[in-house]
């Protein structure tokens, strides 16, 4: 301690001789001395005590006596109660201030007094966040002082000011501006114009509206307030740095980050020219430059600068200090943003850490702390943990804010977001609807908030398959969206995102594509062009076009996203991988199976390095890959990859998740194409009793889940079991979707399916004819789905014997499917099928030859080797060559058809038709008892499969017919003729070429008897 006598007048003394404890060597101080502290060092290393220089100050030191008449400013007043108020008040002794000023308010004999009391008393509420009582203490000082001063007296700007802040508080934005705006017309005619007072004015309105999201506005005030301030201020003073940090927020805030990043930097320069290197300030400047990069997608930049404002805080700051806090938290949500989940949560709980040492327990940081862990888990799918924290802060927010306090309003959200997530959609509901309550009594009717919970609640009602509730609420938001916000407004492109998924839901996809369009509209003015935002865009574009059936264009988005992603993200980032499936899934779409397993693939490396092994997506990647396996064919591999999605999802999601439904779902397909019909029915009925449990009785989902029941049933044969399933789809869709939504058409189809299967061909074609006149209406001209509508009235025709009107659908598949998807795809391989199926029934054999040829060569291109496809295409060919008269070459196809047959999962009505083509070679070459072998095990498996009146089973009563009337067994030929002959007349019209064939059949058989 340096003390001297000749610099300073303060008095002292030493008491050495007179204290109890004389080794101190104590000195008597009187009250208002004042030391300044030089150097704080350690005593040594081991020792937590510390060693600091103190110097006596002199009485001309200029600094104090500048510090002393500031502080005798701030905590002026008439009387030393009044000055004790003000002290009070500095000191954050808030409710001392309050007991206080309540005794003076009782004592005050006059108005005057009084009116400075409420003014005061406002100034405390406001401090405690009592927003509305601190307006009501600043209106009663008002009226007081109206008595006696016009209404615009200078005097009342201030007022004016702290009554506009606490509305802003609210979030009453419009009421802020109204009394920030009084205030400065008030200062602007009391004052010069270059006024100090009026840039704070400015600022506060351009703080306004940058809260309301006009944010070119917000701007035009931070820049009146910095030229204000040009005039008044010295080139380097530290309030331009606040003045930069100001516009660059506000140019942050309008998405064009680079402008943000330039002010940020300029800010940062005065603070280096300023301030000692390692001010606090330092900290804040690194901060806002480490949002610009985090805004514009450069996570690792963003994360450079975080950990430089961490190092400043480390030195500068003690180790619990609350902005260390705000550091990790930073680094936590950038690490969030890079996919980094462990990391994110180790700095967020670093952040909990200091804030629970720092803070009262109930303190609302804490609540902001468990929210964000909450986050996290949420993310990673570790929802009872998420749940856990959610709960922490709400627990927290319903103890220490008022019942209707908005902040109450996102705890709720968050949680009803995670049950959302979770597949509980009543409980989401419930809390995002406490939540949409909060708001509409606390905020103004068109706060962007309540939009965000009209949103919220949309979302919900869309995944639960109500559409125009979906559609209701998702207006709402809009609606104040449109009349709160700038037009060019990020959340802007949320609303019309959303309509966009909805319209996309029910079917109304060139509204979905309008609405995709938009948002990315949005984000071309609002965002730099590499920004991940912009990928979202493209991908919703991208995803409209896929279900448009333009896979062309579809896939050119994606790869658009797709690279700006690749730009804007780490390598191992989640988001590519999500990238990568949308591109696989075009590719499967596009029918190259081997493309999509390959993007499948690439989505599911990334996934193994960037998330914990049991995260839940893994199970959607298993799915994809198991998906791609199942479309070329191998059944069992796409089985091994459905198990271990389902295994994940065990783990990872409580126990009645919708998900559960897909992988039951997904069993079930792998099951019914291996022919294992049981099996298949039994996960689909696990798949329907979960989405009983979790979803809306007519979400368009059970129609999914009744769909494939029936398909099982229709493969089974058990036809009236398949239409009982096929109708509950129907009345399903009848009553969730719009008339001519897609969707509608698939049940359509499935139900003449059944009656095709059934062989009640006039049936088929009305519910086949159903599905396209809604196709037709739904759908742009070149869409897949309409050449597979083609395709199927072609085929009933063909059975039915039309085989020119059967040609002319076939030709109209073709020119769609030509134009809409690459030439190896298997639909194309189809349509060449049905036309080698016409020719050869019109008997134009080499036409037929060439087609099915066409048909092959595609299926080897895009089909593994045994693919069951592969099969038929064999059989096909090999009954040409039979009818071409080339025997063996027939019977060496018809061989290639029934080795793959026999050792491959495959439908056994295609291994009848291989057994019955190959009797029928046989018959030809006159080799009966073969011939005849080859019929029975045909016949039995029609039998097995087919109703006894089936067309089919009538054609091979016709084949069996032709080897007995060849072997002279007319008894048994005329026993076969007959059930042909029954079987034709009660299924086939009149006209039908495989009437007449019978009944000329039945001619020769009878004039040999």
């Amino acid at each position: 301690m340096t003390i001297d006598p000749t610099e300073s007048s303060t008095p002292f003394a030493s008491i050495r001789e007179l204290s109890d404890f004389a080794q101190e060597d104590e000195i008597l101080f009187s009250m208002h001395t004042v030391f300044r502290i030089g150097e704080v060092r350690k005593i040594d290393k081991k020792s937590p005590l510390y060693e600091v220089d103190l110097k006596l100050t002199p009485d001309d030191d200029q600094q104090l006596r500048q510090l002393t008449k500031s502080i005798a400013k701030e905590t002026s007043g008439s009387t030393g109660w009044h000055r004790m108020g003000k002290l009070l008040l500095k000191i954050g002794q808030f409710d001392k201030a309050e007991e206080l000023y309540n005794t003076l308010l009782e004592q005050a004999s006059n108005d005057s007094d009084k009116a400075h009391i409420y003014h005061m008393l406002g100034m405390m509420k406001h401090s405690k966040g009592k927003y509305q009582e601190a307006i009501s203490s600043y209106e009663k000082y008002l009226k007081i002082k109206r008595k006696t001063l016009p209404e615009h007296h200078p005097s009342l700007a201030n007022t004016y000011n702290n009554i506009g802040l606490a509305y802003n508080n609210t979030g009453d934005y419009l009421k802020a501006l109204e009394f920030y705006e009084t205030a400065q017309k008030i200062q602007e005619k009391a004052l010069p114009p270059n006024h100090p007072d009026l840039a704070g004015s400015y600022n506060n309105i351009g703080q306004v509206y940058n809260n309301m999201g006009d944010y070119s506005k917000a701007l035009e005030f931070y820049e009146k307030a910095h030229k204000i301030k040009e005039n008044a201020l010295p080139p380097n003073h530290p309030y331009w740095a606040l003045s930069y940090n100001n516009i660059g927020a506000a140019c942050s805030n309008m998405g064009d980050y680079s402008k943000a990043l330039d002010f940020y930097e300029k800010a940062l320069k005065i603070r280096e020219k300023a301030l000692p290197p390692n001010h606090p300030d330092f900290a804040q400047s690194y901060n806002n430059i480490g949002a610009a990069w985090n805004n514009m997608g450069d996570y690792s930049k963003a994360l450079d600068f975080y950990e430089k404002a961490l190092k400043i805080r480390e030195k500068a700051l003690p180790p619990n200090h609350p902005d260390l806090a705000t550091s990790y938290a930073w680094i936590g949500a950038v690490s969030n943003d890079m996919g980094d989940y462990l990391k994110a949560l180790e700095f967020y709980e670093k952040a909990l850490k200091i804030t629970e040492k720092t803070l009262p327990p109930n303190h609302p940081d804490l609540a902001f702390s468990y929210s964000c862990i909450g986050g996290v888990y949420n993310t990673m799918r570790h929802y009872s943990k998420s749940l856990k924290f959610y709960e922490k802060a709400l627990k927290i927010t319903e103890k220490t804010l008022p019942p209707n306090h908005p902040d109450l309003a996102f705890s709720y959200s968050f949680i009803g977001g995670l049950y959302n997530t979770m597949g509980d959609y009543s409980k989401a509901l419930e809390f995002y609807e406490k939540a949409l309550r909060i708001r509409e009594k606390a905020l103004p009717p068109n706060h962007r908030d309540l939009a965000f919970s009209y949103s919220c609640i949309g979302g919900v009602y869309n995944t639960m398959g109500d559409y125009s509730k979906a559609l209701e609420f998702h207006e709402k938001a809009l609606k104040i969206r449109k009349k709160a916000l700038p037009p060019n407004h990020p959340d802007l492109a949320t609303s019309y995102a959303w309509i966009r998924a909805v319209s996309n839901d029910m079917g109304v996809y060139l509204k979905a594509l309008e609405f995709s369009e938009k948002p990315h509209t949005i984000r071309e003015n609002v965002l730099p062009p590499n920004r991940p935002n912009f990928a979202s865009s493209y991908n919703n574009i991208a995803l409209a076009y896929n279900n448009m059936g333009d896979y062309s264009k579809a896939l050119e988005f994606y790869e658009t996203a797709h690279k700006i992603q690749e730009k804007a993200l780490p390598p191992n980032h989640p988001d590519l991988a999500g990238s990568y499936n949308n591109i696989g899934q075009v590719y499967n779409n596009m029918g190259d199976y081997s493309k999509a397993l390959e993007f499948y693939e690439k989505a599911f490396k990334i996934r193994e390095k960037a998330l914990p092994p049991n995260h839940p997506d893994f199970a959607q990647s298993y799915n994809n890959i198991g998906a791609a396996c199942n479309n070329m064919g191998d059944y069992s591999k796409a089985l091994e990859f459905y198990e271990r999605a389902l295994k994940i999802r065990e783990i990872a999601l409580p126990p009645n998740h919708p998900d559960f439904a897909q992988s039951y779902n997904n069993i079930g397909a792998a099951c019914n194409n291996m022919g294992d019909y049981s099996k298949a029915l039994a996960f689909y009925e696990k798949a329907l009793k979960i989405r009983e449990k979790a979803l809306h009785p007519n979400y368009p989902d059970f129609a999914s889940s009744y769909s494939c029941i029936g398909g099982v049933y229709d493969t089974m044969g058990d036809y009236s079991k398949a239409l009982e399933f096929y109708e509950k789809a129907l009345k399903i869709r009848e009553k969730a979707l719009p008339p001519n939504h897609p969707d509608l058409a698939i049940s359509y189809n499935n139900i003449g399916q059944v009656y095709y299967d059934m062989g009640d061909y006039l049936k088929a074609l009305e519910f086949f004819k159903k599905a396209h006149k809604i196709k037709e209406k739904a759908l742009p001209p070149n869409h897949p789905d309409l050449a597979i509508s083609y395709n199927n009235i072609g085929q009933v025709y063909y059975d039915m014997g039309e085989y020119s009107k059967a040609l002319e659908y076939s030709k109209k598949d073709l020119k769609i499917t030509k134009k809409a998807l690459p030439p190896n795809h298997p639909d194309l391989a189809t349509t060449y099928k049905w036309f080698g199926k016409n020719y050869r029934s019109m008997k134009d054999y080499p036409r037929a030859l060439e087609n099915f040829e066409k048909c092959l060569s595609i299926r080897q291109k895009a089909l593994p080797e045994n693919h069951p496809d592969k099969a038929t295409t064999y059989s096909d060919i090999g009954d040409v060559h039979r009818l071409m008269g080339d025997y063996e070459k027939a019977l060496s196809f018809h061989r290639k058809a029934l080795n793959i047959q026999e050792n491959v999962q495959c439908n056994p009505l295609d291994c009848a038709l291989t057994y019955i083509n190959l009797g029928e070679t046989y018959r030809e070459i006159k080799d009966y008892s073969t011939a005849l072998t080859y019929f029975q095990k045909g016949l039995e498996i029609r039998q097995k499969k087919l109703p006894k009146d089936h067309p089919n089973i009538a054609v091979v009563y016709h084949n069996m017919a032709k080897l007995y009337l060849s072997t002279r067994q007319y008894n048994m030929a005329m026993k076969n003729i007959q059930q042909t002959i029954e079987i034709a007349q009660e299924k086939l019209p009149s006209t039908h070429p495989h009437l007449l064939d019978y009944k000329e059949t039945f001619e020769k058989i009878r004039k040999k008897m």
